[in-house]
């Protein structure tokens, strides 16, 4: 199976991410990990705005789905059966994934509290006040770039949508109920 993980920034993407890894036996590939190589790899400030900026140079360069053109590869290369791709972010990595038998999981939460989150965490990209957050979140939904982030529309596409408001354990049981229920969906095709 092999699952898109998109959402809205400090929802808890990774947390589910983990989740699927650590316990569920799947495979991470994560869009982050090849903007900051890059980034790091032409000696620019690792910060938010750089993140998107990569993003849109990767979908402008080699199309819209990039990242899911990137990682389909490498997962049958590797023998992967489980595979988690986070983040989706354009319509045409959420179409392309599908295409390809993929689910795509859009993970949310009320704004103030995924700001507390990313506070927390505070990795470099996070560094901002309430209202830089609430830009960024904005600019990200629907980037007027044609290469840009679609985050809303992505998010809208999802076939499952998970809640993350709750406890841990309320998030584990939500992605348990949602894995039941897209085995089931894939095992009847």
């Amino acid at each position: 199976m092999i699952l898109g993980i998109t959402g809205t920034d400090g929802a808890g993407k990774g947390t589910v991410v983990e989740y699927l890894v650590q316990e569920k036996g799947f495979t991470h590939y994560s869009a982050r990990a090849i903007f900051i190589e890059e980034i790091e790899r032409r000696g620019i400030e690792n910060n938010r705005a750089n993140m998107r900026l990569m993003g849109n140079y990767f979908r402008e360069q080699y199309g819209n789905d990039f990242l899911i053109q990137y990682y389909l590869p490498k997962i049958k290369e590797a023998g992967v059966i489980n595979a988690a791709i986070e983040s989706i972010r354009a319509v045409a990595e959420a179409e392309t994934l599908k295409e390809n038998g993929g689910v795509l999981i859009a993970v949310d939460a009320d704004q103030k509290l995924r700001y507390e989150r990313v506070q927390k965490r505070r990795s470099t990209t996070d560094q901002v006040s309430f209202e830089q957050f609430q830009a960024h979140e904005e600019l990200e939904k629907n980037d007027p770039d044609p290469h840009g982030m679609q985050k809303q529309k992505v998010i809208d596409m999802a076939d499952y949508v998970v809640t993350n408001d709750g406890t841990l354990e309320e998030l584990h049981a939500q992605v348990d109920s949602v894995l039941a229920e897209a085995t089931h969906s894939i095992d009847r095709e």
